[in-house]
């Protein structure tokens, strides 16, 4: 206060003293009367005052203000004149009128009462309370005066809303709101309350945040949409960019393809409005951010796979073979396409079959380069084109022999009807303009790059220099013109290729060297005291020299490593050579280029470095470097030991070749074992019901015995346990051929862990004498032992739980050993049973016959007696009738049970 009344102060030109008054009357009427309609005027009226007399007004009467907003809510008139007045006095967003001098002294008057405001953190939370309420008039002004806020100071505005209960929550439902102008300015307040705050941004998106923007971005008509599309796609900016948490969020929440209607757009003649530019500008942008070189590989890996898979890239590439593009669209188009495709082989196979809608079609790749190469084209477009082919090139060993081989004499069209992308590379590496020159250079080093095939590929190359003359091969020709005194550029995009070139290529290196004139240029090159604009071709020279020495094989006797070594010190000196050499890190351009794989100049003069060359700079320099100042002897005991790790690194990679090999068959007989213990639980149950079956029979078995011995009629009972007794020896038979099949496995399984044996022991014994030769042998064997030994110990553990597996089968085996000899007895009881059942009913039936028998005789008597006269009792009779009859029941009554 006492700062900003020193301001006051200091002003020459301020309100006139009754202006002055007034302000401070105004100021007591809202401190004391007790009349709402009064304060309310009184506040109206500083209102009014507040933009002219913007410090007076608040200096004297911003505690007035939020004491309104703390004890008059009910009333929203007031309310919305004290967050205006509030807003005038933090806002730098009206015009002043108002002198220079004093503008300076006024001008960070916004900041200072704001860090009034929030030096009290419970007015920013009254704020977000006020913003709940619905009245229009208390809402906007709210949301206004928050985003003037955190305009003025960010991060502490922001903390304090972070650690409010449901801050951002709050803030969140504005974008629910049905009213434009408040749903507009609430997207404006959250880009200020994102901007540069992770943590912020990781709430805000767990919010719902993409999916009600990308709503309001599809109601709005995507690209075609207004100012609002505008803002929303700047607000998902801030909450993607570098937060890669948010990037997986919006990638599993299957957002990016709710984009790919935002490039849906045909060629339009008719011109294209400055907003939907503008609009389109920001998608790309967007695109580019979820698959940034600067993000995770896995993470932009994901995203170029999902881009591809929903038909985004496709979309892409129809927008870059599309007429009536504006150029800063399509500029901005292939560095999304390129970023989109880079280090991603499908996507990189794709674009290579894209072809423009010419007569007769030609691929993509070949009319972007055509643009590169021509001086007519803007210059941010050729390095856009630039940039798209050496992704199109990274990490793409397919995509670099395809290009190569259009160099190649078996692939040139003779009839000269189609162009190829071999051909404009080397019509412009040799055209007289200086910026192809270095394009085309780059372009060419990208497609060798780490890729010996194609270097070695690009040897055989040959160009028709003039009518009469024989071919020379491209390697010469390049260093024809680099000793012809070209452009600066020219020349640095020559030996940045031929670096490129010959590092890590022993047969490039005895190609170079076999021109006699190739040494002695470059240590002229070298040794000379030349200005400054010469000093990095003195410091490529001596990178290319370098190269030449370290990747020497000595197979030409005037060049070998020692002799060049021998030439530097004599004209050089290896000091001045080292010097000359830690030219290029140290160059301005050189820091810059190796930041960020795009290539991104303000002007061609600032051409110079590419950024995957800046990479093998940083590789090569501190081992050439070494190599300089290495001894003959030095460098014999350096090869030897090169080719001693090389044979190690074979025998390295044979091992574990092997050891991959022995992890499968040990992931194979690790589910073999699965499968044999699951088995073996299988076997185990059926065991246990086996017995419970048996014990379950012998219960029946007694239970008959004790029936057949009380009455020979319950043979129905028998017959039916006769009957489980079949089932149960029919599971038996199936359970012995389970156990014959699993000694089978067994046997198998056996057989194979004694191969991995053998050869496991063999392995143990070879590994140590491979390791008696170095140091570096020894540690990598030791590796390979550790491994082996672990190898050894999981095969000993497989082994103890087949033993344990073998064991429990024997277990089972005896199991089933004792159930067949108890089946067996049980067997031969019952046909003992069944032999007595069958007596028992012989007996009975001739029981009944002569029971039948007798009774006839008895009748045939009686009958007799009759015609004799003698008396016969037929009560008697009748009662013997009627025993008999009830003899009979009772015989058919036990015959029936």
């Amino acid at each position: 206060m006492n700062f900003l009344r020193g301001v006051m102060g200091g002003q020459s030109a301020g309100p006139q003293h009754t202006e002055a008054e007034t302000i401070q009357k105004l100021c007591d009427r809202v401190a004391s009367s007790t009349l709402l309609d009064d304060r309310r005027n009184a506040v109206r009226a500083l209102k009014s005052l507040s933009k002219k007399y913007r410090l007076e007004v608040g200096i004297q009467a911003m505690e007035h203000l939020i004491h309104v907003l703390q004890t008059d809510r009910s009333d929203s008139e007031i309310i919305a004149y004290a967050l205006d007045t509030l807003y005038n006095i933090i806002s730098n967003d009206e015009e002043e009128e108002i002198e220079e001098n004093s503008a300076r002294q006024t001008e960070d008057l916004g900041s200072q009462f704001t860090e009034i405001f929030i030096k009290q953190p419970e007015n920013v939370t009254l704020l977000l309370s006020l913003l709940e309420e619905f009245d229009f008039h208390v809402r906007w002004p709210g949301v206004r005066l928050l985003t003037s806020l955190l305009k003025q100071l960010g991060p502490p505005v922001q903390q304090i809303i972070l650690v409010s209960p449901m801050g951002v929550s709050r803030l969140m439902d504005l974008l629910a709101d049905s009213r434009e102008i408040i749903r507009n300015d609430g997207v404006l307040l959250l880009q200020a309350l994102t901007r540069s705050n992770g943590a912020i941004q990781k709430i805000v998106a767990f919010e719902n945040a993409f999916e009600r923007l990308l709503d309001i971005i599809t109601d709005e008509g995507n690209s075609d949409g207004g100012i609002v599309v505008e803002d929303c796609l700047i607000l998902l900016q801030n909450l993607l960019k570098n937060n890669n948490s948010n990037q997986n969020f919006f990638k599993e929440g299957s957002y990016i393809q709710r984009m790919k209607p935002w490039f849906e757009v045909a060629d339009e003649n008719s011109g294209w409005s400055a907003q939907k530019v503008t609009n389109l500008h920001l998608m790309l942008q967007l695109v580019r951010v979820l698959v940034s070189p600067t993000n995770p590989p896995g993470a932009t890996s994901s995203c170029q796979k999902a881009m591809f898979q929903c038909g985004l890239l496709q979309q892409l590439c129809t927008i870059l073979m599309a007429t009536g593009i504006p150029a800063d669209i399509l500029t901005e188009t292939i560095n999304t396409v390129s970023e989109v495709i880079r280090g991603c082989q499908v996507n990189q196979d794709y674009f290579a079959s894209v072809n423009a809608p010419s007569n007769p079609p030609r691929p993509a790749i070949v009319v972007l380069l055509m643009s590169m190469v021509n001086e007519r084209q803007p210059f941010v477009l050729r390095c856009a084109v630039l940039y798209c082919f050496q992704c199109f090139l990274y990490k793409n060993q397919k995509g670099q022999g395809e290009i190569v081989a259009t160099l190649l004499p078996s692939t040139i069209d003779a009839t000269g009807n189609s162009v190829s992308a071999g051909q404009l590379l080397c019509g412009g590496l040799f055209s007289t303009d200086s910026l192809s020159n270095w394009c085309a250079a780059v372009a060419l080093a990208h497609a060798l790059q780490g890729n010996a095939t194609q270097k070695e590929q690009l040897l055989r190359v040959q160009l028709a220099t003039s009518i009469g003359n024989p071919p020379v091969s491209l390697l010469q020709q390049c260093t024809n013109i680099l000793s012809q005194g070209s452009k600066i550029q020219t020349r640095v995009g020559l030996l940045m290729l031929l670096c490129t070139w010959l590092s890590s290529c022993p047969i490039a290196v005895t190609h170079f060297l076999h021109n006699s004139a190739n040494v002695p240029f470059l240590t002229g090159q070298i040794a000379e005291n030349l200005g400054e604009e010469e000093q990095l071709v003195q410091g490529l020279c001596a990178l290319l020299l370098g190269i030449s020495i370290y990747f020497n094989d000595n197979s030409l006797e005037n060049y070998m490593k020692e002799k060049l070594k021998q030439l530097i010190e004599k004209r050089i000196g290896k000091e001045n050579f080292i010097e000359k050499l830690g030219f290029i890190s140290k160059h301005e351009l050189y820091s810059r280029a190796s930041q960020k794989p795009q290539p991104n100049f303000p002007s061609p003069e600032y051409m110079i470095f590419d950024h995957e060359f800046t990479k093998l700079v940083k590789e090569l320099e501190g081992v050439i470097t070494k190599a300089i100042y290495k001894s003959s002897e030095e460098d014999k005991k350096e090869e030897e030991v090169k080719k001693t790790l090389e044979q190690h690194d074979n025998i390295v990679t044979h091992y574990k070749n092997m050891i991959r090999e022995q992890d499968l068959q040990l992931e194979e007989l690790k589910q073999q074992v699965s499968t044999l213990k699951c088995q073996n639980e299988q076997l185990q149950t059926a065991v246990t019901q086996q017995v419970s079956q048996i014990q379950q029979h012998k219960d029946q078995y007694n239970l008959l015995k004790v029936q057949l011995g009380k009455d020979s009629h319950h043979q129905g009972s028998h017959s039916e346990g006769a009957q489980v007794n079949g089932i149960q020896l029919e599971e038996v038979s199936r359970l012995r051929e389970e156990v014959e099949e699993l000694k089978s496995h067994q046997g198998l399984l056996q057989s194979q862990l004694a191969e991995k044996d053998s050869l496991i022991e063999n392995l143990a014994k070879s590994v140590p004498v491979q390791g008696e030769s170095e140091n570096v042998t020894t540690a990598k064997t030791t590796d390979v032992e550790g491994r082996l030994s672990a190898l050894l110990q999981e095969t000993k553990e497989l082994k103890n739980e087949i033993k344990a597996l073998s064991e429990e089968k024997t277990a089972i085996k005896k199991q089933l050993d004792t159930s067949n000899s108890t089946i067996a007895i049980l067997q031969t009881e019952k046909d003992k049973l069944d032999l007595e059942v069958t007596d028992s009913k012989k007996e009975q039936d001739d029981l009944l016959v002569l029971l039948a028998d007798q009774d006839q005789k008895i009748l045939s008597l009686k009958s007799k007696l009759k015609n004799l006269g003698h008396p016969v009792e037929e009560e008697d009779e009748s009662g013997d009738q009627e025993d008999d009859d009830d003899e009979m029941d009772d015989g058919d009554k036990d015959q029936d049970i």
